[in-house]
């Protein structure tokens, strides 16, 4: 049985306690992954912290050959790492392919902060008086990661950070590890000094001291809302900067004049993709009057199409859940909207796969006359159900989805360009999409909701991740000529 070591200043290293990681195929144990604790993070901070002293001082052009080459290997590497991803996740291979460009995607970005971390200089604001800015690294920063994306969501980190002049500490999803290990041999290949790029697997008690140690300056986290929730109050009752990323309820609200066929495809792939392991997956088709029976009839079709198999099997669309606890949730959830009033459309519960037959697998489930008062409304169920919800205008949709607790993602399929310019401009979620289901923005874009969907006012990478993992200076300097003395006034210093 394989285990998987922590990696702490450029080499592995091992906890007495494990825990299994599971293939969600097979539903058997692969490996064992060791749960470190308060001894294993300080470690790694003291590991960090060391390296912050030399890597910190580095130049820009540095740090730049390093994302370079960095960039690359995810390149060369990019189908062992998305069988990696798929073998412990669950996702098809094509997926996992997928998660790795988009966060490829912000390692481009950081190859270009050269540019971007330039500051600004005025001459003369007084006489002789010049006055610019720049920034600086915090120190040692730290990453808490989810299970569901366990490539991109750190990469939505790491690179930024370390590209600014931080050493980074990275606490994976105990679920699927072994990404973490990989991107990890990946930096050392690259030229990254050790101690710069740290990983700390584990549990509660490994998050707990990460947001509690005096040496972490900033602690980014992607979850669950009330994880966030948590993550935010303690890290920032030990003085800590802290990126929250929560939970979410994405809406697709379907108008008349939309073209049913597109919008149905892209909500069937936004809803069951990753088997609706995504924080901005499609949850809810919100239809509106004259749509609803033909996007209903729609949406049934293109979920019963739907290829459900183990993730590295050639035309599997979705593959497996990620545990049997979330397999045994997911279908609690259908049976319990089905109790409360819901119409099962397609029942996704009770699925086998041959030859898998012990496999996580749940297939897609579609349900019609959901009400917001109905727990498949108000939970973030995070598998492959998607509920319709019936309004008759899109006013009432907008006013819908803005009563939501959740603020993530949201869509809007129309031909209307005002329909359009209302939604986006009416709607309080932060990202949007006309006619597209998942709105992940671009990497030199910011990614973070609204609401419960984000705690504190932190986005996550492009501009904000810049100024998370940087602080400002601005200097005020005078070179008075040797012969000419000026006096000192004891009122307060004024630009004449």
């Amino acid at each position: 049985m394989t285990t998987i070591p922590h990696w702490i200043n450029g080499s592995t290293a091992l906890s007495a306690d494990t825990a299994p990681v599971f293939n969600p195929a097979t539903g058997q144990e692969q490996a064992r992954v060791v749960l470190g604790g308060a001894a294993d993070v300080d470690t790694a901070v003291s590991a960090a912290a060391n390296a912050f002293e030399t890597w910190s001082e580095s130049s820009l052009t540095q740090r730049t050959q390093v994302m370079f080459a960095f960039r690359q290997l995810l390149v060369d590497h990019e189908e062992e790492l998305a069988r990696i991803i798929s073998a412990e996740h669950g996702k098809t291979v094509d997926d996992a392919r997928g998660e790795i460009v988009r966060g490829r995607e912000v390692v481009e970005f950081a190859c270009g902060l050269g540019d971007v971390l330039k500051g600004s200089f005025s001459d003369q604001v007084s006489r002789g008086v010049d006055v610019h800015n720049f920034r600086q690294p915090l120190g040692v920063v730290a990453g808490i990661t989810p299970f569901n994306f366990p490539a991109m969501v750190p990469l939505w980190m790491h690179p930024i950070a370390i590209a600014t002049g931080n050493t980074f500490i990275l606490k994976p999803s105990e679920r699927d590890p072994s990404a973490a290990n990989f991107v990890a041999e990946l930096y050392q290949r690259a030229g990254l000094p050790d101690g710069v790029f740290n990983v700390v697997h584990g549990g509660k008690p490994a998050v707990d001291a990460i947001l509690a140690h005096p040496g972490i300056e900033a602690v980014s986290f992607v979850g669950s809302t009330p994880i966030a929730k948590y993550v935010h109050e303690t890290a920032t009752a030990h003085h800590k900067r802290v990126q929250a990323l929560g939970g979410a309820k994405n809406h697709a609200v379907v108008l008349p004049d939309a073209d049913l066929e597109f919008a149905a495809n892209h909500i069937t792939a936004g809803a069951y993709g990753s088997a609706g392991e995504r924080c901005m997956a499609v949850s809810v088709a919100v239809a509106v009057g004259d749509a609803a029976d033909r996007l209903v009839e729609i949406l049934e079709r293109k979920a019963r199409e739907v290829k459900v198999g183990p993730g590295d099997k050639p035309g599997t669309d979705m593959g497996p859940l990620v545990t049997k606890a979330a397999q045994e949730r997911v279908e609690n959830a259908v049976s319990t909207a089905q109790v409360q009033g819901a119409t099962v459309v397609v029942d996704g519960r009770g699925l086998k796969v041959e030859g898998h037959e012990e496999g996580f697998f749940t297939g897609p489930s579609l349900l019609d006359h959901v009400t917001t008062a109905m727990d498949a409304y108000q939970e973030e169920l995070f598998g492959p159900v998607l509920a319709i919800v019936r309004v008759e205008s899109l006013g009432e949709a907008i006013d819908l989805i803005n009563a939501n607790p959740y603020g993530n993602g949201t869509a809007l399929f129309t031909a209307s360009g005002e329909a359009a310019r209302r939604f986006q401009r009416h709607i309080h979620v932060g990202m949007i999409g006309i006619n597209v289901p998942v709105p992940v923005p671009m990497a030199y874009y910011s990614f973070g909701g609204w609401k419960d969907s984000l705690i504190g006012d932190n986005p996550i990478h492009g501009p904000e991740g810049i100024r998370f993992y940087t602080r400002p200076k601005v200097v005020t300097t005078r070179w008075p000529q040797p012969t000419r003395h000026t006096a000192a006034g004891f009122n307060f210093p004024t630009s004449n």
